[in-house]
């Protein structure tokens, strides 16, 4: 495969990658041997989050550890790397939340990321309008009939916050018996089953979960709250971005609908 638009040759150096670049299907990533190498989009995010992952233990889960340069970065020429880990995703749903909520766990004392506040991002304000933190309309065509009937429901949530993983489903890697995988997550400050929600919610819409599932974890706490803005984050993130299609608005609808059944 010619690495001509792939990794540049520089950086595969300063990596010490041997071997030639061949992408990672669904994936901006490409593996050179034992290592994955992707682009990075925002620098102070990628920094973060290789010092949170070299330094995290988190009991039966596999995360990807972050690879230096030879001169010691985490990021050169817009790339970072990490140790490749085997495995798919699959719809191991009760697996997934488990890693979500281990994870988060794990993550419990972590100060919280300094970019957090300066997000400007579509899941960044999504995430603030499902809280209630921002006041933006959402596109009734687009997931805001369904924002407004749930909205009201809005309790507060006694919780305290903290580093958080968001995004999970569909990047968790499993590979047979093996511990769950985690190559990446994406930080919010929010209680320690925010994360757990959010994947719940992305479990029905669009891996076909149903009602009873989400009721199995509902002795966790605040849980149909955290439900709630769950599903008040996909359908604000769905009206925010321009390449949303009607398939994943009828997941989010189906969601929703399960989700009112248990408030």
């Amino acid at each position: 495969m010619s690495t001509e638009v792939s990794v540049p040759q520089r950086v595969l150096g300063a990596f010490g990658a041997a071997g030639e670049p061949e992408r990672l299907r669904g994936s901006s990533a490409w593996r050179v041997g034992e290592l994955v190498l992707k682009p990075v989009r925002d620098r102070a995010r990628a920094v973060w989050l290789a010092n949170t992952l070299a330094k995290l233990d988190v009991p039966d889960l596999q995360l990807a550890r972050p690879v230096r340069t030879t001169d010691g970065r985490w990021v050169i020429g817009g790339w970072s790397a990490s140790r490749f880990l085997p495995g798919q995703p699959e719809h191991r749903h009760d697996e997934i939340m488990l890693a979500a909520l281990k994870l988060a766990h794990a993550l419990a004392d972590v100060p919280r990321p300094p970019f957090l506040s300066g997000r400007t991002d579509s899941d960044a304000l999504a995430d603030r309008i499902a809280w209630g933190e921002a006041d933006v309309p959402v596109d009734e065509a687009k997931g805001g009939r369904w924002f407004e009937v749930l909205a009201v429901a809005r309790r507060p949530v006694r919780l305290p916050d903290q580093v958080v993983p968001g995004d999970l489903f569909g990047t968790v890697l499993f590979d047979g018996p093996s511990p769950p995988g985690i190559v990446d997550f994406e930080p919010y400050y929010r209680p320690a089953e925010w994360g757990v929600a959010i994947a719940a919610v992305d479990a029905v819409a669009w891996g076909d979960a149903d009602l009873e599932f989400l009721r199995r974890w509902s002795h966790l706490p605040e849980w149909r709250q955290l439900l709630l803005r769950a599903v008040l984050f996909r359908l604000a993130g769905n009206a925010l971005d321009p390449r949303a299609t009607a398939s994943a608005l009828d997941g989010l609808r189906a969601a929703a609908a399960w989700v009112s059944e248990l408030l």
